[in-house]
C-alpha cells in the first residue's frame, strides 16, 4: 500500500514538473506600436525563421494568398481613418495579408481577425483594402520575418515587410493636419456643452459654489444644439442646483420640465427622481 501511495505521489510530482516546463516559440510573438503624426498604428504578429530555407517562391508560394507571418492572424489597427498607397482605409483592426509574387505583391486588409492563419472560407466582401507594390531585393538576409513602420514623418510612413532578401513597403498617409485643425477650431470656440454639464455637475456634487455651477449648467442648457431637446438630466441637474441656493419655486418649475423629458424619452428613473423632489420643494 505505501509503494502504492508513494509510486502515485511520484506521478504527481513528475506530472507537475512537467506542466511548468517552458520552451521558446519556433515563431515568437512581436508586438509593434508607432504614433504617425497624431495616429496611433498597434501592430501584433508572429516571427518565423529563414532557418537556411528559400523563403519566396518555395515556403511560401509564389501566386497564392499568404498568412503575412506565422501562427494566429497578422493584424494591424488605425486609430484613424487612413490612406493606403493613395487608398481610403476606414479607422480599426484587419488581419494583414499579403499574395507575393515575384514582380509584384498584393497587401490585404481584411475586417475578420479571428483566423488562424488564412480564412477557412476566404470572403471578398471582407477585403477593406488591397493594394499592389512592388518587392524590393535587400542587400543582406533577414533571418526573422520583420514588420515595421519606417519613414514616419508628421503626415505620413510606410509599412515594410522585410524577410530573407526580399522587403516590401508600403506608404500610407494619417489626416494629421484635419485632425489637428479641428483640435485647434475646437479649443478656441470654448468650452462644450458637455464640458459646462460637467462642470456644473461636479461643483454640484462636491458642495462647491452653486452660483457657478448654476451659471455653468444655464450655459450648457443655452449651448445645446437647435435640433435637440434640451436633455432632462441637466434640466434635472438645474433644479438640484437651484434648491442648493434657495430657489424652490424655479428647482419646482424646471424639475417639471426635467419629467416631462424623462416621460417623452420613458425614464421611469428620472421620472420619480423629479415627482419626489416636487413634492419635496412644494412642502
Amino acid at each position: 500500500m505505501k509503494k502504492l501511495f508513494f509510486t502515485a505521489l511520484l506521478t504527481v510530482v513528475t506530472l507537475s514538473v512537467q506542466a511548468q516546463v517552458k520552451t521558446p516559440q519556433a515563431s515568437p510573438a512581436a508586438k509593434v506600436e508607432q504614433v504617425v503624426g497624431l495616429a496611433n498604428v498597434q501592430i501584433e504578429y508572429s516571427r518565423p525563421g529563414a532557418k537556411g530555407r528559400t523563403v519566396y517562391g518555395d515556403l511560401v508560394p509564389y501566386g497564392k494568398n499568404w498568412r503575412t507571418g506565422a501562427n494566429a492572424n497578422t493584424t494591424i489597427s488605425f486609430d484613424q481613418d487612413i490612406k493606403v498607397n493613395g487608398k481610403e482605409l476606414k479607422r480599426g483592426k484587419y488581419a494583414l495579408y499579403t499574395t507575393p509574387k515575384a514582380d509584384s505583391w498584393d497587401v490585404i486588409f481584411y475586417a475578420s481577425t479571428d483566423n488562424w492563419g488564412l480564412p477557412e472560407n476566404w470572403d471578398e466582401s471582407k477585403v477593406a483594402l488591397r493594394t499592389s507594390v512592388k518587392p524590393q531585393t535587400l542587400m543582406g538576409s533577414v533571418e526573422s520575418f520583420t514588420i515595421s513602420i519606417n519613414n514616419v514623418t508628421n503626415d505620413s510612413a510606410s509599412l515594410d515587410l522585410a524577410w530573407e532578401r526580399t522587403m516590401v513597403s508600403v506608404p500610407f498617409t494619417v489626416p494629421t493636419n484635419e485632425v489637428a485643425m479641428a483640435s485647434i477650431e475646437k479649443a478656441l470656440a470654448g468650452p462644450s456643452y458637455g464640458d459646462y454639464f460637467s462642470a456644473a455637475q461636479y461643483f454640484y456634487q462636491s458642495n462647491n459654489d452653486m452660483n457657478k455651477a448654476l451659471t455653468w449648467v444655464n450655459k450648457a442648457i443655452e449651448l445645446t444644439p437647435s435640433d435637440r431637446d434640451v436633455p432632462f438630466w441637466y434640466l434635472r441637474l438645474k433644479s438640484l442646483i437651484q434648491a442648493k441656493t434657495g430657489d424652490k419655486k424655479g428647482a419646482i418649475a424646471t424639475a417639471k420640465s426635467s419629467l416631462e423629458g424623462a416621460k417623452k424619452a420613458g425614464n421611469s428613473d428620472y421620472e420619480k427622481m423629479n415627482k419626489d423632489s416636487i413634492a419635496e420643494w412644494s412642502k
